[in-house]
């Protein structure tokens, strides 16, 4: 079950809903979540309220609660199912959260939810009930993705990255590196097509949806941009370093090394395309390595996995976005000091190498990463372990709405639809509109 696929489906009217409440509940201020009430002792029964991550054959999650409970024997965790359809895992959180139920007391979440639910009071920030020492354990780049003005709303579960997928057997062949830039990768591409080893040279998610904000966002931190500054207050995407990134990803459409088609890929298509032999070079997450390695492959056993590439003079290795769950701390909860205890726990080295090894989990805390029984078990994660980590702009409450101007207007200029610098400038508008209708 691969969640970040779904999570990049949860629709916009959700989050509206969401932000639309938030507006109007003067009781769920972050402030207020800023200051929450004491831990209390840790033990008793707490409820967790999750769906399932990890093969589907075996409930990963419930492994981990045998080994939660045999390490705290005073403390007892249900497990509640949620909802596998991240439309209805969301309605559902916010349906109860706001109508003050004590129903879970932590539940997973996606990574672009902290500052939606840190400005809606529907999670409390865990800065208080965690030393600054436990935020060291996790791979660098994480909690900058799970913080909203200064505080940690949630802890990483478990992430996700993107990487670089290539045809091994064709490199070899042609006597060409596995490239680390992106100029590199055109040149490989082109010159594998030229002679004729596979019809296009590059596949990505290039749709007008949540995967392109995704892939845009590693395009342009690898040419130094953002699409919103740090502080979450000012549109920052319509500039000379976003031109660069968009620039080249339109010139791989334009100079045939992508085709015109990817401008309507999700991850579906671009996989497609890559374990039919179609493709030398894929950008795409995880789960694709096993994908490409399957016997419904064409290339199975043919196929390499790397960072993501940079562009040239800049330090290498390129950007991935983050993605992944968080564990998040529900404010009605009447049991904080257990609901804490588990949430260390999960993000600790026994529970983190459970979930690398039994739940095929990139996992957040760094040791456990780099640790080379746990890489051994999986060819992503010693890459993983390599890559340099860059949020989306979901540090913002507005974030549904500044994704949503950062896709369409990419998108627009990758079709030709409109010019590179029209895109942008429309784009910083849409963002800098959304950032004022949010409050920020």
């Amino acid at each position: 079950m691969h969640l970040h696929r779904e999570s990049m489906l949860c629709s916009l009217s959700v989050a509206m809903v969401l932000l639309a409440a938030t507006a109007c509940s003067s009781s769920h201020d972050g402030n207020a979540v800023a200051d929450g009430p004491t831990a209390g002792p840790a033990k008793g029964t707490i409820t967790w309220f999750a769906n399932q991550f990890g093969p589907t054959d075996v409930d990963v999650r419930k492994t981990l609660i045998t080994a939660f409970e045999k390490a705290n024997p005073g403390i007892k965790v249900e497990l509640e199912q949620a909802p596998s359809n991240s439309d209805t895992f969301r309605a559902a959180l916010t349906g109860q959260i706001f109508g003050g139920s004590s129903g879970f007391d932590v539940y997973n979440g996606d990574v672009t939810w902290p500052a939606q639910f840190g400005k809606a009071g529907l999670a409390l920030a865990l800065n208080k009930y965690f030393p600054a020492s436990y935020w060291k354990t996790f791979s660098p780049g994480l909690v900058d993705s799970v913080t909203y003005n200064n505080m940690i709303m949630g802890a990483p579960l478990f992430t996700d990255h993107a990487f670089l997928f290539y045809r091994k057997d064709l490199l070899e062949k042609e006597h060409l590196p596995v490239p680390t830039t992106w100029e590199q990768m055109q040149r490989a591409a082109q010159k594998l097509q030229q002679d004729r080893l596979v019809k296009y040279g590059f596949a990505g998610q290039w749709a007008s949806y949540e995967g392109l904000t995704a892939g845009w966002t590693e395009f342009a931190a690898d040419a130094g941009a953002r699409s919103v500054n740090q502080a979450g207050t000012k549109a920052t995407v319509d500039s000379a370093a976003s031109l660069k990134a968009l620039t080249f990803m339109r010139g791989l459409i334009t100079k045939g090394i992508a085709p015109q088609a990817i401008t309507t890929f999700k991850e579906p298509q671009s996989e497609t395309l890559f374990t039919s032999g179609q493709v030398a070079f894929e950008r795409n997450w995880t789960y694709a390595y096993a994908d490409a390695n399957s016997p419904a492959s064409s290339i199975a056993g043919k196929v390499g996995i790397a960072p993501l590439p940079t562009f040239a003079g800049q330090p290498g290795p390129g950007y991935s976005v983050t993605g992944g769950w968080n564990m998040y701390l529900n404010p009605h909860s009447r049991n904080i000091g257990a609901s804490v205890a588990f949430i260390k726990w999960m993000t600790g080295a026994q529970a983190q190498k459970t979930l690398a090894t039994a739940g095929g989990e990139i996992p957040t805390n760094a040791s456990v990463l780099a640790d080379p029984t746990v890489q051994a078990s999986n060819p992503a994660y010693p890459i993983a372990a390599k890559n340099k980590l860059r949020a989306r702009p979901s540090h913002v409450v507005a974030y549904p709405q500044v994704s949503q101007a950062i896709y369409r207007n990419i998108n627009a200029a990758l079709t030709g639809g409109a010019s590179l610098s029209r895109a942008l400038s429309k784009a910083s508008s849409a963002i800098t509109s959304a950032l004022g209708n949010s409050g920020l």
